[in-house]
């Protein structure tokens, strides 16, 4: 296993990093012991979950995730330092969750206290926001004419922004996280949250994790850039496009108790005609070089220039093992160059 600098913080993560949230849902107590243990056992330190999981999010899942995890720590206290622990508080939304409310310093306070509490620990190493307070060109969202950016009030962000930054500091200052991270965010938010960190002494911003993948590479190269000069890690999430770059469900298949056979709260929308092709072009080229596609996705995430760790999940063990076995892998120059024409001519297929 490699490892990389999870930013400025001075920790060092390894190249994978162990994604939770089917844990509860598609996932049990056992299935999650069992990942757990392959994990840590080959190598992975950085583990990442979040308060809204798992998925698909419902009033009912909400907080099952943490509270799998928690009882592991509990039966095993003497193995929390073996490990990297990361988990995110929600943004606004979801109306069972404080009432839909925005992030802000308060309500950090608040959902810090309460992921301790599931997570059975007495500190997270790194704290999330799972979704910014503005509308973000996520979700689908990237295309012209989604979203518009003009009508947000800047300074009303920025004040939001502060309020979270002093909020965060209070929770590391009581000792309860190490260091926090965004999620799901833009070069703009990375940018205001360092502004602010330098000019009210705060704590800086360590990471981000956004949707990264052969299917959906927009942050490459401006957002990555920005990451690697303020030495932001850079953490990949989705690098499988929900599971469409394995292949299964090529052909409009859809697997017993796959994701895709779950009601998803932004619906399946990287299930269109160009995500066919692309992943039919991919999954040729996987065979041709002796990898699964699965495999192949992965691979090439993690040779990306500014990718720090990629948030793998997994449903069985041996879908862990073939995911983990990816970052033992290389592309040949040949496989990239493939991979490079397939991705021109789908650049955005979704």
């Amino acid at each position: 296993m490699k490892y990389v600098p999870l930013g400025r913080t001075g920790l060092n993560v390894s190249r994978v990093c162990l994604g939770t949230m089917t844990w509860g849902t598609q996932n049990t107590q056992a299935d999650a012991d069992a990942q757990i243990e392959y994990a840590l056992a080959h190598g992975v330190n950085f583990m990442d979950t979040a308060e809204m999981y798992s998925v698909p999010p419902t009033a009912e899942s909400y907080g099952k995730t943490e509270t799998i995890i928690g009882d592991w720590l509990s039966r095993h206290p003497e193995r929390r330092k073996e490990f990297i622990l990361a988990t995110k508080i929600v943004g606004p939304g979801l109306s069972y969750i404080r009432d839909g409310s925005n992030i802000s310093g308060k309500t950090v306070i608040e959902a810090v206290d309460a992921s301790l509490a599931r997570l059975q620990t007495d500190y997270i190493d790194l704290y999330q926001l799972h979704w910014p307070n503005r509308t973000t060109p996520h979700f689908a969202k990237h295309f012209p004419g989604k979203i518009t950016f003009t009508d947000v009030d800047r300074d009303e962000q920025s004040a939001q922004i502060l309020d979270i930054l002093q909020g965060l500091d209070a929770c590391m200052k009581a000792g309860k996280i190490r260091h926090f991270g965004l999620s799901d965010d833009t070069t703009w938010g990375i940018a205001e949250f360092l502004r602010l960190s330098d000019k009210h002494n705060l704590p800086r911003v360590a990471s981000i994790q956004n949707e990264f993948s052969l299917l959906h590479a927009k942050d490459w190269p401006y957002l990555i850039e920005h990451c690697v000069h303020e030495d932001i890690a850079y953490l990949p999430w989705s690098a499988l496009a929900a599971g469409a770059l394995t292949g299964k469900y090529l052909g409009g298949a859809r697997p017993e108790g796959s994701r895709w056979t779950y009601v998803q709260r932004n619906g399946i929308f990287r299930d269109t005609p160009l995500v066919e092709k692309a992943v039919t072009a991919y999954v040729s080229i996987a065979k041709k070089y002796g990898m699964t596609p699965a495999q192949l996705a992965l691979a090439w995430c993690d040779q990306v220039d500014g990718v720090s760790s990629t948030i793998i999940g997994a449903t069985t063990v041996d879908q862990l093992k073939e995911d983990m076995a990816a970052f033992d892998m290389t592309l040949s120059d040949e496989a990239l160059q493939e991979i490079s024409a397939v991705f021109k001519e789908y650049p955005l297929p979704f």
